[in-house]
């Protein structure tokens, strides 16, 4: 179906505005003068900052917030010369209604939108309308998305180029998870968890990688791959990193990328140094040394990450010197590595590693930072129990790099439970891999296990796309209370 969102005034409300998908549209909106409204049931940092920019946030999600913007004709003096001219004066101000996936033909918001004749849009299509109006760079992927389309937001904020940018993360350097520019430029994070993927078709299109992540929408793999075959028909330019088999296999992409040379990538790198500061190579560019890449990132998957920004930054003209000085400082989206605190030489890192294969890389690169005779204590929070069920065996052997594993018990994320896995099922099956597990079934469990076991020099890293992080304030908390008790 063609797109056709309205950016010509009329009003648009989101049901559940405070979600990473939903939040970073509601918020360029509003930045462009648009009239937004939206509602969540859970009001957060997010929402407060949507209404310090002049969104009307609701707290709860009712049928009549639909009409928050549609006139009082008898107050807001409303002129037509006939009834049929009012009434579509009158209709023109209902919003055009924002839902994500999450939201069901049951919610009160939505049922009343249908019966008003609001348009109503998947997150996507609007997405999809704002990536048309722009040079856009929509990054997509299985895994590197946020890190990905930050850090090539970021390169091109420091560069100049004043980009817009839409990303699922938090990000210190714009304060939030977007921004407003000023420049024909817009990044995004194109995601393809439920199939929307397809609706895209931006100047250049990035993917980092393909595996099956999302069993509740997709069967297999191959469900998958096509998703990111139509989408990579959609983009004018393909950059694609090589390394992994699937985009190998299945998609030809314009510039390639790899950490290893002898793949004969577009891009690629020598002299790697992953350290427990960052990470140096030299970068090279179809068979020319371009220069020196100094990150503050750790691990081989941010160096590729930031191989893919190094190939979009060289397409838009930039030249090397550039790209290195607008990646060498750039810290992390929050949640990606994101550093809490150090208390009592406990140090307390929160990464939304959800996968096996993110975890894996994720403690990988804990273990290049943790010192010698350091523990790396991996806390972690299954994600849905579709994924968890689907991908146990390789969870079972994704924490090889921890050196003692806490689990606690599945974060639905809305599914039903089946009862056909759990966190302590789970936790038997990595235990058949690793000498250090033990199995906590609740947070406040978790909290308490972790205040009894926890020493100084512990690396304490939180894994999961959940609430485990919640964990992370009253555990420093409660360790800070001996030293503030005697000062």
């Amino acid at each position: 179906m063609k797109n056709s969102v309205d950016f010509n005034g009329r009003p648009f409300h989101f049901i559940g505005i405070g979600g990473m998908g939903m939040s970073p549209l509601a918020y360029v909106l509003a930045k462009l003068n648009l009239p937004v409204s939206g509602s969540d049931i859970r009001l957060n940092h997010i929402t407060h900052r949507l209404e310090s920019i002049g969104v009307h946030i609701f707290s709860r999600q009712e049928a009549n917030n639909i009409e928050f913007f549609r006139p009082d004709t008898k107050s807001h003096g409303v002129v037509a010369n006939t009834q049929e001219e009012l009434l579509t004066a009158i209709n023109a101000q209902l919003p055009q209604v924002i839902c994500s996936t999450a939201i069901n033909t049951n919610n009160l918001e939505y049922k009343a939108a249908l019966e008003l004749g609001c348009p109503i849009f998947h997150r996507s299509d609007l997405l999809a309308a704002l990536i048309a109006r722009y040079h856009s760079i929509a990054v997509a992927g299985t895994h590197g998305k946020t890190t990905t389309s930050s850090m090539i937001g970021y390169m091109l904020l420091q560069t100049g180029l004043d980009p817009t940018i839409l990303v699922g993360g938090e990000v210190n350097a714009w304060e939030g998870t977007a921004r407003l520019g000023h420049s024909q430029y817009l990044v995004a994070e194109a995601d393809e968890s439920d199939g929307s993927l397809v609706k895209h078709t931006p100047e250049i299109g990035i993917i980092t990688n393909i595996e099956l992540d999302h069993p509740d929408h997709y069967k297999t793999l191959e469900a998958v791959v096509d998703i990111f075959q139509t989408f990579a028909k959609g983009c004018k330019t393909l950059i694609c990193s090589i390394d992994c088999a699937t985009v190998r296999e299945h998609l030809k992409p314009q510039i390639s990328y790899s950490l290893y040379p002898d793949t004969g990538a577009d891009y690629t790198v020598t002299n790697i140094d992953y350290r427990a500061d960052g990470t140096t190579a030299l970068v090279w560019e179809r068979g020319k040394a371009l220069g020196v890449l100094n990150l503050r990132l750790l691990g081989r998957h941010n160096l590729s990450n930031a191989l893919a920004a190094v190939a979009v930054g060289r397409l838009l003209g930039l030249e090397f010197g550039e790209i290195a000085k607008g990646l060498a400082f750039f810290e992390g989206a929050r949640r990606r590595f994101e550093f809490r605190g150090e208390v009592d030489g406990i140090t307390f890192i929160d990464d939304y590693a959800h996968h096996p294969s993110e975890i894996r890389a994720t403690l990988a690169a804990a273990r290049l930072q943790a010192r010698r005779g350091q523990r790396v204590v991996a806390i972690f929070q299954p994600h849905r129990y579709s994924r968890t069920l689907t991908f146990l065996n390789e969870f079972s052997q994704s924490f090889s790099h921890a050196d003692l594993v806490v689990l606690t018990d599945i974060y639905s994320a809305g599914e039903p439970n089946l009862g056909l896995i759990s966190g302590e099922q789970l936790a038997a099956e990595v235990a058949k891999h690793h000498p250090q597990v033990t199995y906590q079934p609740t947070l406040a469990k978790v909290c308490e296990f972790l205040l009894q076991t926890l020493r100084p020099g512990d690396l304490a890293l939180f894994l999961g796309a959940g609430n485990l992080n919640q964990v992370i304030p009253e555990v420093t908390a409660t360790l800070r209370q001996p030293a503030t008790a005697t000062s």
